[in-house]
């Protein structure tokens, strides 16, 4: 069996690399959908909470489902688990490309499809996520972060104004095909990569129960993290809604079309390539969560910004909505460097599903009472106001010391006995 310490060899990167790129494949065609799909709800009912709603299918698997997910994956084969959750998302589809052509889709159908790939997403990226530190030397985890999130934006400059194009020009179970194909071209990839698995060892006895509990354990055990995930969890019952959003944003108050969402979308990825490369080249400051709350802050001022802006300045809240794309990599690359770099291999699935599912247990509330409310008062409300909390968020963590010191408190921590075995 390969083992752990494959990540150091110095023949990781074409490995890793193939990998990476036919993920990025199937990630371009799940983006495609997703653009075609949001613009299609905003179309059909032009409701803020039916795209709350939308969202929320998209939520709930990871408030519920997450800390099994990450069980699951850390016990099992971890290339079967990204083939698998590929292959379900790919069926799925498949069955709405079908409803479409024949006339008969649904806007519950849409839902169950949103909920369908968030299943198989949870199971994809926590998979995805615990096989990096087994891919990469822990001294390049934090370049790695960098150039992933500059790649997700480079996509997504091209599939918001492709996927804008592509709703103008093809019907719906055309562009749903393309996910398709690049869903079997990612698996196909797979078939011929090997993933390292984790040693286990002792902890192979362990049941499903224990393994869950240890990761629980786990995270109770670092309080800076705790902390964390408290601040996360306020900026999340805001933020998760922005997202959903925004196509409103941009239809209501700023009477803009398809176009304009698509360029919305571009420029945030272009801020988000800029940020990552940035990253990547320089890797943050020596202490990684002084860069992730500098980036809270700055988040929070570009997002108050967007909700600030009056509706004749599209440009004004163009170039906020850019400088939000540039520190979001670079802040969610800093955490998910400091996490990879210091958690256990053999407990990276279940603990980051348990910090998953924490993060978000708020934002299916965020999501169902951000819907009538800005139904109600006005989509700029909610901007605004997320932008504030999370600027907070990001000022309070340098006056907090279990937080500036989570980095040295777990790395002393992770030499204590808190694997598996004992539990």
């Amino acid at each position: 069996m390969t083992t752990t310490r494959e990540a150091t060899n110095q023949n990781w990167a074409p490995r890793f690399f193939t990998l990476w790129g036919g993920q990025a494949l199937s990630l371009f065609g799940s983006q495609l959908v997703q653009f075609a799909i949001i613009w299609y709800l905003t179309l059909k009912t032009n409701s803020a909470t039916t795209l709350a709603i939308a969202s929320l299918m998209g939520l709930l698997p990871q408030v519920v489902l997450s800390p099994f997910i990450g069980t699951w994956v850390d016990r099992g084969n971890r290339r079967a688990i990204l083939i698998s959750a590929d292959a379900t998302v790919a069926l799925a589809t498949m069955v709405l490309v079908g409803l479409f052509a024949l006339g008969r889709a649904e806007i519950w159908h849409i839902y169950g499809l949103l909920l369908i790939r968030a299943v198989a997403g949870g199971f994809h990226q926590s998979a995805f996520g615990a096989s990096v530190v087994l891919l990469v030397p822990k001294e390049q985890l934090a370049r790695v972060q960098g150039f992933n999130q500059a790649l997700y934006g480079g996509l997504n400059i091209i599939s918001a104004p492709l996927g804008a194009f592509l709703y103008a020009t093809m019907p719906m179970q055309g562009i749903l095909s393309i996910d398709v194909v690049t869903a079997l071209i990612a698996i196909t990839i797979l078939l011929f990569i090997q993933i390292p698995q984790p040693e286990r060892g002792a902890a192979t006895k362990a049941t499903f129960w224990q393994d869950f509990m240890a990761g629980f354990r786990y995270i109770l055990a670092w309080r800076g993290l705790l902390i964390v995930l408290a601040m996360v969890m306020v900026i999340n019952f805001f933020f998760t809604a922005v997202e959903s959003l925004t196509p409103i944003l941009i239809s209501k108050h700023f009477q803009g079309d398809a176009q304009q969402l698509g360029w919305w979308q571009a420029m945030f990825a272009i801020g988000t390539i800029i940020g990552g490369i940035l990253l990547g080249a320089w890797g943050g400051f020596k202490k990684k969560v002084v860069t992730a709350q500098l980036g809270l802050v700055l988040l929070g001022l570009a997002t108050t910004i967007i909700g600030l802006t009056p509706p004749e300045l599209f440009w004004l809240g163009l170039a906020a909505n850019t400088l939000a794309g540039f520190v979001l990599p670079i802040t969610n690359g800093s955490y998910g460097a400091i996490l990879q770099s210091v958690i256990a291999p053999e407990m990276q699935g279940r603990v980051f599903a348990f910090i998953m599912s924490a993060a978000t247990l708020v934002s299916p509330l965020g999501l169902i009472i951000a819907g009538p409310v800005s139904d109600a008062f006005g989509i700029q409300l909610w901007f605004w106001v997320s932008g504030i909390t999370c600027a907070i968020m990001g000022v309070a963590g340098f006056f907090i010391h279990e937080v500036m010191q989570m980095e040295e408190e777990k790395k002393d921590l992770a030499t204590e006995p808190l694997s598996i075995e004992s539990c």
